[in-house]
């Protein structure tokens, strides 16, 4: 009833009443009718909006505040939208208990109504305390570090929910509440009360996939996000497979300095070997690492530096194509590489795990330095924007493009090229299938070569169900995406489409992925796969 009442009130019927309700049971008591007499009253529209009271912003700031303009059909939705911006603008100039209230003035002859909007800010209040409960696991400092709102400082609101939002992205916590009481015996002090549930940040990751070529996959990694409740990262990742094996050791200090710069490196081996598979034959073994440093310039923004080391060495076969060949002869079997990685990062999302509104994006440069073996680029975009629907569902959009090249004599080396197509890209076609191909002219038999340019582009409509909003979602999925050679135009036209359901779920066993993917303008020579999954445990 509470629903039909306010669609009537959003649609201008300012006097809407609910006269009466009846309830009946049908004689075969299999049904049950309930009877809403209504009345509607007249249609009503806005003649004036005005603002009067104590004002502490000028009375032009706050007119731009407001949702509901004179001229326009009534809505009590936009009414309380512009009681609430005022209340918040108030909030974030310390007002904490600012009431604003919104008088109607109703002229039935003409189905009119004005509004005056009575602004009383209240006392300025200021933060006496603020207290940290429920993290019997994370180091008080970690979280505190995060709380933009400071002690003995004016009471900002904006500052209350960043802090809010930035101790739940630590992903730390299953709940994150935050409440500001005011302080008993005074009129112009509020302490803010952060709690806390922790939750495990461990997390003991299994893989298990098929495909028609190593039959089982399996991948695994070990990760401590909040290192004996540092908040300091510490993961060690092992995938294995007949066609490859990744051995990364890794660990992140977020705050290796007071004003949030982070600083990390990685250790790494990893071996290819794609003699049994429909990829271009060759197999690699590469070992390196990588120290990085992260910079923040701002609340939602930072910038990465990396620098590393790689060794990688290359082995050809008699099915390996001649461009590969030709390379290895030109470069030999072992390359070194000094690739230096740029980043910058924008996030804006509202929640670590499970989004409902924001926008993330991130640039990236890898750059291989003169002085090594190889010289080449490769540069990357991504774009990821989630929209609320409504109270139930998330629309989110996400796209994504690269680009690799050579700038010295070794031009772009073949094992940097981009791959697309599984549950990473497009969903619905086999890993790394997408893309150019390679006819081996003694079999005619097909091969994937990857390109120099890759295109990715992802729609999800995403909902939770009632009562697991923090636990599960759903999606249903329409991907896109394709590889370019180096010598193609990215046409839109050649991309490979796909759509399907997938779904998350955090459960007592851990976290669990799966997706059903249909590609939707699959090719002759496409490879699909339509159910994935992944499977893993906390501790």
């Amino acid at each position: 009833l509470e629903k039909l009442k306010s669609f009537y009130m959003n649609q201008g019927y300012l006097e809407f009443a609910v006269e009466s309700t009846q309830v009946s049971i049908s004689p075969d008591k299999q049904d049950v009718y309930i009877t809403v007499n209504i009345a509607e009253g007249d249609r009503y529209q806005v003649s004036s909006v005005k603002v009067a009271g104590d004002f502490t912003l000028s009375e032009d700031e706050l007119k731009k505040l407001l949702k509901i303009k004179t001229g326009e059909v009534f809505s009590r939705e936009k009414l309380n939208e512009s009681t609430k911006a005022i209340s918040d603008r108030l909030g974030k100039e310390g007002y904490a208990f600012a009431n604003v209230n919104a008088a109607p003035e109703i002229d039935k002859e003409k189905n009119k109504v004005a509004f005056t909007i009575f602004v009383d800010p209240g006392k300025r209040v200021y933060v006496r305390r603020v207290n940290v409960t429920g993290n019997t696991k994370t180091r008080d400092e970690v979280i505190r570090r995060e709380i933009r709102q400071m002690e003995g400082g004016w009471y900002d609101a904006d500052k209350v929910t960043a802090s809010k939002q930035r101790v739940d992205k630590l992903g730390f916590f299953s709940e994150v509440a935050v409440e500001t009481p005011a302080v008993s015996g005074t009129s112009d002090q509020l302490d803010v009360n952060v709690n806390v549930t922790e939750k495990p940040t461990g997390n003991l990751m299994l893989g298990l996939g098929t495909s028609s070529t190593d039959k089982v996959i399996l991948s695994g990694s070990i990760a401590q996000n909040n290192f004996m409740g540092s908040g300091n990262n510490v993961a060690i990742q092992v995938n294995s497979a007949k066609t490859y094996r990744t051995y990364v050791f890794s660990y992140t200090n977020p705050y290796f300095t007071q004003d949030g710069v982070s600083q990390g490196f990685d250790i790494y081996h990893r071996t290819f070997n794609t003699t049994s598979t429909t990829l271009a034959y060759y197999s690699s073994s590469s070992t390196g690492g990588a120290i990085r440093f992260g910079f923040p310039i701002g609340e939602k923004e930072s910038i990465g530096v990396g620098l590393g080391l790689d060794s990688t060495s290359i082995k050809t076969y008699t099915q390996t194509p001649q461009y590969y060949k030709d390379y290895v002869t030109k470069f030999g079997e072992t390359n070194l590489s000094v690739p230096l990685t740029l980043s910058w990062a924008s996030d804006g999302k509202d929640s670590f795990f499970f989004p409902t509104k924001g926008t993330f994006q991130r640039a990236s440069l890898e750059v291989a330095l003169p002085g090594g073996d190889l010289t080449y680029y490769r540069a990357s975009y991504q774009l990821q924007h989630f929209v609320p629907l409504n109270s139930k569902f998330t629309l989110m959009l996400n796209g994504e493009y690269g680009m690799a090249n050579g700038y010295g004599a070794s031009g772009l080396p073949f094992f940097k090229n981009y791959y697309a197509g599984g549950v990473t890209s497009v969903r619905g076609y086999k890993a790394s299938s997408l893309g150019p191909i390679y006819t081996d002219p003694s079999t005619t038999t097909q091969y994937r070569l990857g390109g120099n340019r890759r295109v990715i582009g992802n729609a999800e409509l995403l909902w939770s169900l009632p009562g697991m909003d923090k636990s599960f979602r759903m999606g249903w999925f329409v991907d896109g995406g394709q590889v370019y050679g180096s010598d193609e135009k990215v046409e839109f036209a050649n991309l490979r489409y796909s759509t399907g359901l997938s779904a998350a779920w955090i459960s007592p066993i851990g976290p669990l992925k799966f997706s059903i993917g249909r590609p939707l303008n699959k090719k002759d020579t496409d490879k699909t796969e339509v159910f994935q999954f992944q499977m893993g445990t906390t501790f």
